[in-house]
């Protein structure tokens, strides 16, 4: 990029920032940062008032992990993308609950076996990667929980022990024809969901396997 052009950018930038600024300013308080808040955290909370099929995937992934916890198994979790990023704080507050919990792809990861729980997602219903990582642990004897948003249609569920449908939005329907327009792009909706129905299993699994606040936070690192 030339000098001159590169002038003629900066100037472009800055004018569209100062015109976003003045723009923001002018704002009315229905867009404040708590009443937005608020309607995103709406929209994320019609994912669980959705009328979907039972057991709720909040109650299959406790019993899932639970079932796992009790015959001594390891827990894998995978995803990719965001989606990977909301995988890997699952398994970070698992291991925190004392469970052998790891994120495929790491290093460290063991070998699965068939006492062993592979945690995937794949809200658009597959991706290839999901896919492979799922069939080899089925074919070495794992169980497998597979969370999406499409469990009709999603190539990954084939490979599946269990499916958990998380009734969101995601990068498949996003922007579909005859569907409200939403506050979220792509599969925000569907990423926030899983952050938060993570945080109801943790809860639940708090209880579940006997756990108390020290003990939880005892397990937290200390190279930090």
């Amino acid at each position: 990029m030339s000098s001159s052009c590169f002038v003629y950018f900066c100037v472009f930038v800055f004018n569209r920032w100062s015109n976003t600024r003045q723009s923001m300013a002018s704002e009315s308080s229905s867009d404040s940062m708590s009443i937005l808040a608020a309607k995103i955290c709406n929209q994320i909370n019609s994912v669980f008032t959705k009328s979907t099929s039972t057991p709720s995937p909040l109650q299959i992934t406790v019993d899932e992990i639970a079932s796992a916890a009790a015959r001594c198994g390891k827990i894998f979790v995978y995803g990719v993308g965001r989606e990977g990023l909301m995988m890997k704080a699952l398994c970070m507050r698992l291991a925190h609950l004392g469970l052998s919990a790891h994120c495929v792809g790491d290093m460290t990861t063991p070998p699965i076996s068939s006492s062993d729980l592979l945690i995937a997602s794949a809200g658009p219903g597959g991706f290839s990667t999901v896919d492979a990582i799922c069939g080899v642990a089925k074919s070495n004897g794992g169980r497998v929980l597979l969370l999406t948003a499409q469990p009709e249609t999603g190539s990954s569920v084939k490979y599946a022990s269990v499916v958990a449908y998380v009734a969101a939005q995601t990068m498949a329907d996003d922007g579909d024809e005859g569907t409200s327009a939403s506050l979220l792009p792509m599969g925000s909706v569907y990423e926030g969901a899983l952050f938060v129905l993570f945080e109801m299993v943790v809860y639940k699994l708090v209880h579940v396997l006997g756990q108390n606040p020290d003990q939880i936070r005892s397990r937290h690192t200390n190279l930090e």
